[in-house]
């Protein structure tokens, strides 16, 4: 055998099938990506809020924070502009209740309840439960869609301070 092993075919032979070996072994180990979704294709939301897009406004993280059904209900989110021109974004609850905020070319509105004043008046659902929000765009973008919300209460404490608080009725 030890002569054999000397020959020259004997070694193109032994190349031949490590060649092969390690063809086979990259095709196996790269034949899932070939038939299965990439998962990193996919885009995924991970915050309490859901994204959408108006028109020329990008929505990030939007959520209503509210201390029950019937009751005020804050909007939060973030809201950026890719138009060149203001844009005013109408926010409507269930029960008729809206705000609305105007929206700076290339410079995000972050509505985190310390400076803004997008409140509905009433939110219907409670918490832990979702909303369902019309949201119609004016200036820059005249688009409208719905966009089903979160409603989330003080009981995270990142949201305690920011619950809108009924208003006193003369």
């Amino acid at each position: 055998m030890r002569i054999a092993a000397g020959m020259p075919g004997a070694k193109r032979a032994r190349r031949l099938s490590l060649i092969a070996a390690i063809g086979i072994g990259a095709i196996a180990f790269t034949g899932c990506s070939a038939i299965n979704e990439q998962s990193t294709t996919k885009i995924k939301v991970v915050s309490d809020g859901v994204d959408a897009n108006v028109g020329s406004l990008e929505l990030r993280n939007v959520l209503v924070i509210s201390q029950g059904s019937d009751a005020p209900g804050r909007v939060l989110g973030t809201f950026y502009n890719t138009s060149d021109s203001d844009a005013t974004l109408t926010i409507s609850g269930d029960q008729g209740s809206q705000t609305e905020v105007t929206v700076k070319p290339g410079v995000p509105l972050v509505l985190n309840g310390a400076s803004d004043k997008a409140i509905l008046s009433t939110v219907t659902a409670a918490p832990g439960a979702t909303e369902v929000l019309q949201l119609r765009g004016s200036g820059a973008t005249t688009d409208s869609t719905s966009l089903t919300v979160p409603v989330l209460d003080g009981t995270l404490a990142e949201y305690k301070d920011m619950l809108p608080t009924a208003k006193a009725t003369p």
